[in-house]
């Protein structure tokens, strides 16, 4: 299924803006969610066919949010790409264990984003 729709989930403004400006001009439609628990929700209401979820957020982080979407039966196919600044390679490893599909580190190198948006599709 080809991605079209994606949720950006991150409490920073500027990183928020950053990624919605990136994917809208290469032809995506973008949400965003300022909080994993607002992430859930909107998940749930608009069924986006990718999220980029943040890991260091107020509340919820990142991981227990990408670990509720990959274990509800209703939203486990919606992938999840982590977009942290966590660079550690256990962060990585504990990422994809959570049902991340793909994990990438910011700062964001923009043609590697669109690569593995792309592959997922």
């Amino acid at each position: 299924m080809p991605i079209k729709n994606i949720l950006i989930v991150d409490d920073s403004a500027t990183d928020r803006q950053f990624l919605s400006e990136l994917l809208v001009k290469n032809g995506y439609k973008v949400s965003t969610a300022d909080s994993a628990e607002d992430a859930l929700a909107k998940v749930k209401q608009h069924r986006p066919d990718l999220v980029l979820m943040d890991v260091v957020m107020p509340g919820q982080n990142g991981f227990q949010a990408t670990r509720m979407l990959a274990r509800d039966d209703s939203t486990k196919h919606i992938p999840v790409i982590i977009c942290t600044s966590k660079a550690q390679e256990t962060d990585k490893v504990w990422g994809m264990r959570q049902g991340a599909r793909d994990y990438i580190v910011k700062p964001i190198n923009q043609a590697d984003l669109l690569a593995k948006i792309a592959a997922l599709g």
